[in-house]
């Protein structure tokens, strides 16, 4: 699929990149060695703005669903980023997700598949991937959902 073809079917599910986000402490937002591109964790922007709070108190389902797509989508304007081109993208190997969610909420999985299947969506096959859905107390600037990557890339 080309990178034309990736932003395309982007518009197509109605979302577009935004500026990669820069990060907020001592890190890089996308390291490649290896063949592998790892994303370190993405926050969710929605029309710029962070979206805050913990599932299970303040956040509904719904609303950690669409948290975990723009942290997806903010994957991908790392990616394009980093690697000039979407098309070098050739699987989604992993995605991490963490949740801030109270002790008793469970959808975890529910909610990271805001992400999973968004990549599904933009890469068909190639956004299969392993995964996990972990719930935490709390996040970076009280960010409500948190999700990194590790993606396998073609070589220039």
């Amino acid at each position: 699929m080309s990178d034309n073809a990736i932003e395309a079917r982007l518009a197509e599910l109605g979302l577009s990149l935004p500026e990669p986000a820069a990060p907020v402490a001592a890190y890089v937002p996308v390291v490649i060695a290896g063949g592998l591109a790892h994303v370190s964790g993405q926050l969710p922007f929605i029309s710029g703005k962070l979206v805050t709070g913990r599932l299970g108190e303040d956040v509904q389902v719904e609303d950690g669903v669409l948290a975990a797509q723009a942290c997806a989508v903010m994957i991908l304007a790392q990616l394009k980023k980093a690697l000039g081109s979407l098309d070098r993208v050739e699987q989604i190997v992993k995605l991490g997700g963490f949740v801030s969610s109270t002790p008793g909420f469970t959808d975890q999985p529910k909610v990271i598949n805001g992400a999973s299947e968004l990549m599904a969506a933009v890469f068909g096959e190639a956004g299969q991937h392993a995964r996990s859905a972990v719930g935490v107390p709390v996040l970076p600037l009280g960010a409500a959902v948190e999700v990194d990557a590790i993606v396998a890339v073609r070589p220039l």
